[in-house]
């Protein structure tokens, strides 16, 4: 089953072809990081403008490229939710002509889903079930146990920021440059990750606070700088030695990916999968990776036949090539149907379960 996926949620425009949810036919991806990086954030009306401009070549490229028309495709799947709503509204306006013109089956599918599902991608041995996924990105950081396919249960998620929010957060209050994540893991190289004890949140069962260690970064910064806690975090930076950010940098990331860690493993053990596997843009940072894996060989030996997964580099942000893959793994499931393409609706928030 060839399945075209289109991808809009945010500063992405993507589309990819995927056969049988892991062959990758072709998978195109047009970023706006660079339209976006003077304003320190993504702008939801630029980046709307820039998906109408980009959209239409971008799908003919991801056909041409696996040398496919429109009318030898299976099904067309698109991001509905959640994401920035004039972004969702280019790529299911498009996805919806499409059905309607070539009369292809539609599949309207969740973001989150979709980031799972980038685990199936190319890859030999595939994640198995029970498996809980951590899903880290700029909007959610979340835990999520899966039965099997088509099945998501939240057993853990953020009370306020999500981690690569406060990433970005934490980046622009060092003078770093957007995106945040990139920059402080480049910057934590230079660093020590043990110069400045940052708090680690107390938060019941498997949820997740990041608004206090926030907030504890800038008291710090403010600190090291005897500043008075009035001083804005905007005129904090130029203050800043090179050495002193990169201690800075290295020790948040450290915090922050400790305390992921920490929840994860407490769900591991409450949950018994046999598979973990990361998911979101976030999951591309390299000491996360380390430290799940390290975390988890050091385990029992009945803990260390735990299977444990990360997707490829160019997966963990966003693409269409994992939209494709969650909907062929969701028509299988026989769990839902094609949608209306005369009333698909978006919603910029909607729950993965």
């Amino acid at each position: 089953m060839k399945i075209l996926g289109i991808e809009t949620s945010c500063d992405e425009t993507a589309a990819a072809v995927i056969q049988n949810g892991s062959q990758i036919l072709s998978n195109t991806v047009v970023s706006q990081i660079d339209i976006h990086k003077a304003y320190g954030g993504v702008v939801p009306e630029i980046a709307a403008r820039s998906h109408i401009e980009a959209i239409l070549p971008v799908i003919r490229q991801a056909l041409d490229h696996a040398n496919l028309t429109i009318k030898q495709i299976d099904a067309i799947a698109v991001t509905h939710t959640p994401g920035l709503l004039g972004s969702l509204l280019i790529g299911t306006l498009t996805a919806r002509t499409l059905s309607i013109l070539h009369n292809k089956p539609l599949y309207p599918i969740h973001h989150l889903k979709s980031h799972i599902y980038a685990n199936w991608l190319d890859q030999p041995n595939p994640p198995k079930f029970p498996l809980i996924a951590l899903i880290v990105s700029g909007g959610h950081t979340q835990l999520i146990y899966m039965q099997d396919h088509n099945d998501f249960k939240i057993i853990g998620t953020t009370r306020d920021d999500a981690i690569g929010e406060v990433f970005d957060k934490i980046a622009k209050l060092l003078g770093l440059p957007y995106p945040g994540g990139p920059s402080i893991a480049q910057a934590s190289q230079n660093g020590n990750p043990h110069r400045y004890k940052l708090p680690h949140p107390k938060v019941p069962d498997l949820d997740f606070s990041f608004s206090g260690l926030k907030t504890a970064v800038l008291r710090a910064v403010q600190s090291e700088l005897n500043l008075p806690i009035s001083t804005p975090s905007s005129k904090l930076a130029n203050q800043l030695t090179d050495q002193q950010i990169a201690d800075f940098a290295a020790s948040f990331q450290y915090t922050a990916i400790s305390i992921l860690v920490e929840k994860l493993t407490q769900a591991v053990e409450n949950y018994r999968p046999t598979s973990v596997l990361l998911a979101g843009g976030v999951a591309a940072n390299s000491l996360l990776r380390h430290q799940i894996t390290e975390s988890f060989q050091n385990r029992t030996k009945t803990a260390q036949k735990l299977q444990i997964h990360f997707p490829k580099n160019q997966f963990s942000t966003d693409n269409a090539a994992m939209v494709a893959s969650a909907a062929y793994f969701t028509i299988k499931s026989n769990k839902t149907q094609p949608t209306d393409p005369y009333t698909l609706d978006i919603y910029p928030r909607q729950n993965i379960a």
